[in-house]
């Protein structure tokens, strides 16, 4: 890892301003207020509810449930905190989900979360970027053990320790009085969490087989960019003649749509195959019936179309593509940017914070752009990766940052879960014309991420905190 002394010679105000065109806000570069404090954990606790779903299909599958997870941490010193979490075993491992029932694959996650909060209970720990790199390969090799899966994605051990990482950033927000976002991202993951977007677009996600129609909803709503889920079921031959009449039916209804935030007025598309094409001539396939029909110039980004083990060079198809599942850690996104992935995703709901943070760092420094997708999660999940989302430097063809949210058109009782969150209600937590509104009183209240949820409290009121 960089040493603090080298990444701020290279990451200099003026080398910002010169990449990214803006300021950069020098207040969030100053010498910390003090030295981070030793937190010792005296206790630890775990729940989950489930969530249903209307069916979500993709990777050849699809998602009815959804377990929300909590983890409770308490310090030495009395106080206790509650992290988030979504369990997404088909999107984090297709492996794992093929291979167990939707809620067995779901319990041998929690079991990783569960076994996460053991090994930390008695520790102590300062910085929560170290405490994740210190048990996340001990997660992993005991995920590898109760799945049978030896080659276990690193994304599953990930997305299993989100709730528990949350829990301890809050906690270490909490034992060193700091009371925003942005005193709680260490001085040196700020760079490349500069940007204040007034608004951040919020993309909404439409699974193999949507009908047209409900594209066209969505568009006349205000939602200027939609995440298309391709890669259809079948042979390679039927996956990519659905998937070209797929993004023909789009084009035509609604590819002359005009928005304020493109750099050509125009729509864009943000195509997702899941990994589904099994090679890059398949994909070039595809690109040229986009070319063909007049949609090439509207693709704004194709995430993941390739095999997590395929190495092709992408940075020579004339298109953005984004890897997303495949870079489950810094190491891994970098070797994502020499193969010519032109943007990393991230999710600090899926991936952790902590992850997240050293991602962004990683490709700030090599001029390589992010944004946030989302892992279909909760309202208050929603804003700690909108969190990231609004300071994120936006993709090239953008103005705002990018988000996508797709909650509200999965969980069947998503009305309710609005309810849970802190500031329910809260301008910044409504879509309004297809963008969040992110402005002064988001930032000053870091989203409510910091504030008690009384419904996830009463998971643990009847357990000794």
């Amino acid at each position: 890892m960089m040493k603090r002394r080298e990444f701020l010679n290279k990451t200099a105000a003026a080398t910002i301003a010169g990449t990214f065109g803006l300021p950069l806000n020098n207040n969030l570069l100053g010498k910390e207020k003090k030295m981070k404090s030793k937190i010792k954990i005296k206790n630890v606790s775990a729940n989950f509810e489930r969530e249903a779903l209307n069916p979500y299909r993709f990777g050849g599958s699809a998602v009815t449930q959804l377990w929300q997870t909590a983890a409770l941490i308490k310090s030495e010193s009395g106080v206790s905190k509650i992290g988030l979490g979504t369990q997404s075993p088909l999107w984090s491992d297709g492996s794992v989900a093929s291979a167990h029932s939707e809620n067995g694959a779901n319990a041998l996650m929690f079991a990783m979360s569960e076994m996460a909060l053991q090994l930390i209970k008695g520790s102590s720990f300062t910085d929560p970027i170290q405490l994740l790199d210190k048990i996340l390969p001990e997660v992993h090799a005991y995920g590898q053990k109760i799945t049978g899966e030896k080659d276990l994605r690193k994304t599953f051990a990930l997305n299993s320790l989100v709730c528990v990482d949350n829990a301890a950033w809050l906690l270490y927000a909490h034992e060193n009085n700091l009371r925003t976002f942005d005193e709680m991202v260490p001085a040196e993951y700020r760079q490349g969490l500069s940007y204040r977007h007034k608004k951040v677009a919020s993309i909404p996600s439409f699974p193999v087989g949507t009908t047209i129609k409900k594209i066209i909803e969505a568009a006349d709503e205000g939602f200027y960019i939609m995440k298309l889920k391709t890669g259809s079921k079948g042979t390679q031959q039927e996956m990519l003649a659905r998937d070209k009449e797929f993004l023909s039916k789009v084009h035509k209804a609604v590819g002359y749509y005009e928005t304020p935030h493109t750099i050509n007025g125009k729509i864009p598309y943000y195509i997702d195959p899941n990994g589904r094409y099994e090679s890059k001539d398949t994909l070039l396939r595809f690109l040229d019936h986009a070319k063909r029909i007049g949609a090439f110039d509207q693709i704004a980004v194709i995430e993941e179309p390739l095999s997590e083990t395929d190495e092709s060079y992408v940075g020579d198809l004339g298109v953005t593509i984004a890897a997303d599942e495949s870079a489950h850690t810094v190491q891994d996104a970098i070797n994502r940017i020499e193969q010519g992935y032109g943007t990393i995703v991230v999710k600090a709901i899926a991936k952790t914070l902590s992850m997240t943070l050293k991602i962004v760092q990683a490709c700030r420094e090599r001029n390589v752009p992010c944004f946030c997708a989302d892992l279909t999660v909760n309202p208050i999940l929603v804003d700690w990766n909108k969190s990231i989302a609004a300071r994120l430097a936006p993709l090239p063809m953008m103005d705002i940052g990018l988000l996508e949210t797709n909650g509200h058109q999965f969980y069947k009782n998503w009305d309710q879960l609005k309810t849970y969150h802190p500031k329910a209600g809260a301008d910044w937590t409504q879509t309004q014309n297809g963008v969040y509104t992110t402005g002064k009183s988001f930032y000053a209240e870091s989203g409510g991420i910091f504030l008690p949820s009384e419904h996830y409290e009463d998971l643990f009121k009847d357990i000794q905190r």
